[in-house]
């Protein structure tokens, strides 16, 4: 198959667990925001207080949203950050009941770098991403734990946590269960049971740089930022209360399309598991087939490097990325593959979103086992 630098079709996006495009209702009402929402809502003039309004508002929203009371809300600059809040004010929070913190083997690299600050107890998961619950039973009623941390499905794989059963021997042993729902929020429930939550708007279809936490009543939390209310969650400094205003919007908007968008995008899903499994050979689809969101399947190829096939795949107008070793982001195979003890070289991962069509999917099934199969032969395979 020969390559040249022209897409054989328009390009198509296939990478919304990174981000996805933005909402019609984001792009509407961060415009609408734009003009009312600019001025400080701590101060007491008309601007000052229409932008409070506003941003109680937003608070409201998400609350309602995501089923808590609107004081357990804050706002922060982004997932990441509001993921590192929960886990290093989680922490502080407990430092009279002790100093680790319990987590997954395939948390985010959010939780995992602050993890690293102090001491932590890593859990396993099994050949398809999921967590070994014997394992979190024994690591959460240890000694000295303060707070556990689970992803409540892989941003890498797909694969939907226990995490219910994981939250009912957190409540045994008296740790609170801080949860990633990065890749829940707007797509699929989330299990009750947790004491902390974080997401991130650009995952929905919401714009960058929102980001939601949750503390529920009763969890202890001390800032891990210098400012005037150490125990209060939110961000020191300006909150982008436009961009904060279109992530409510947009949330609302998507849990109202996410039942009928779950249907579409798992057929979807279903057959590009199966015909990468047929067409290509030497693969494997990892990630558990069944409890899994439905929008995000990953596989990989042998013999294949995944930089190499990442530009053939852009080549062709395809938007994907990678776990693999020798991306551009790492020199190491992904973490969450490596503790599934699975296939990492030449790996892809495809996520879809409202905007993916039955056709842009037809049309990369169509061309990967070439580009597969090109590759392999410029290596002499």
């Amino acid at each position: 198959m020969e390559y040249t630098g022209v897409p054989a079709g328009p390009a198509a996006y296939m990478d919304a667990a990174s981000a996805v495009p933005l909402h019609p209702v984001a792009a509407e009402a961060l415009t609408a925001a734009l003009a009312d929402g600019w001025a400080d809502p701590a101060r007491l003039y008309s601007a000052g207080r229409q932008a409070q309004q506003l941003r109680d508002a937003t608070h409201a929203a998400f609350a309602e949203a995501l089923g808590v009371r609107v004081d357990e809300v804050s706002l922060w600059p982004s997932g990441t950050a509001a993921a590192q809040a929960a886990v290093l004010g989680g922490l502080a929070g407990r430092a009279r009941r002790g100093d680790t913190l319990v987590h997954s083997a395939i948390e985010h690299s959010a939780v995992l770098h602050a993890a690293a600050k102090g001491k932590s107890a890593e859990v396993g998961v099994d050949q398809l991403g999921r967590l070994d619950l014997d394992a979190w039973d024994r690591a959460v009623s240890a000694p000295g734990v303060a707070l556990a941390s689970l992803i409540t499905a892989s941003h890498e794989v797909g694969t939907v946590q226990p995490v219910a059963a994981a939250a009912g021997y957190c409540a045994e042993a008296g740790v609170p269960l801080y949860v990633d729902a990065a890749q829940s929020v707007g797509r699929v429930p989330v299990p009750p049971g947790w004491s902390l939550l974080s997401a991130s708007a650009h995952k929905w279809g919401g714009p960058p740089g929102v980001g939601v936490l949750v503390v529920r009543k009763g969890v202890r939390w001390i800032s891990p930022y210098p400012q005037d209310d150490l125990y209060r969650p939110g961000v020191p400094g300006a909150l982008d209360l436009p961009a904060a205003v279109a992530a409510a919007a947009s949330l609302r908007a998507v849990l109202g399309e996410a039942q009928a968008e779950a249907v579409r995008l798992s057929a979807l899903v279903d057959r590009i598991r199966e015909r990468v499994a047929a067409t290509v050979p030497d693969v494997e689809v990892v990630g558990d087939p069944v409890e899994r969101l439905p929008h995000l399947v990953t596989f990989s190829c042998l013999y294949v490097d995944g930089e190499a096939l990442l530009h053939a795949l852009d080549r062709q107008g395809f938007a994907v990325s990678s776990g693999s070793s020798c991306t551009a982001s790492t020199l190491r195979p992904s973490h969450v593959l490596e503790a599934m003890g699975v296939l990492s070289h030449g790996n892809v991962r495809v996520s879809l979103h409202r905007g993916t069509t039955a056709t842009e999917v037809d049309r990369f099934l169509s061309v990967l086992p070439g580009i597969v199969a090109g590759i392999r032969a410029e290596a002499g395979l």
